[in-house]
């Protein structure tokens, strides 16, 4: 017996009778935003995505606007978590060791992006709390920009248009 047992339900929010009904999508546009670039990991993504690709298959969203406006909304996203770290991470590093953040750290993830990093990038949407930290990471480890962004891309495409066409 819990309150609201259909909180995580996707349909309890953008379902026909759902609290968001008359703003289906630019409720599906926020909330991949947000889980994508303001390091909020506890967001539906996938279960989302499919989701608008089924309201998509029964006429309440043309498909041919979410797919692409997912995509690019979590690109979107993504650029401002890697900001973010980029903004943020040397301020955390340049102080002395803490419990959480060790200078080897930086470098270590570095190293990791340098052999990894394109592959990194794209798995990365694919798993849930992977994706809203992913990008903040390649920020503070000063992954090369085009490099991140090329990648990105490809992520953002396969993932927001690949998951939501599925749902479709």
């Amino acid at each position: 017996m819990t309150a609201l047992p259909d909180i995580l339900d996707p349909m309890t929010w953008i379902g026909p009778t759902g609290y968001f009904a008359s703003a289906v999508l630019p409720t599906i546009l926020i909330i991949v935003f947000v889980e994508t670039g303001l390091l909020f990991p506890l967001l539906p993504g996938e279960s989302l995505l499919f989701t608008g690709g089924l309201l998509a298959a029964k006429g309440t969203l043309d498909i041919w606007v979410l797919a692409p406006a997912v995509a690019l909304v979590a690109i979107l996203g993504d650029q401002c978590g890697y900001f973010i770290g980029r903004r943020i991470g040397p301020a955390l590093f340049r102080k002395e060791d803490s419990r959480f953040f060790k200078k080897h750290y930086v470098t270590d993830s570095h190293a990791f992006f340098e052999k990894y990093g394109p592959w990194a990038i794209i798995l990365a949407r694919f798993l849930p709390f992977v994706r809203t930290f992913t990008p903040v990471v390649a920020g503070v480890s000063y992954m090369r920009y085009p490099t991140y962004l090329a990648f990105d891309i490809v992520g953002g495409i396969l993932w927001g248009g690949g998951v939501t066409l599925v749902g479709y």
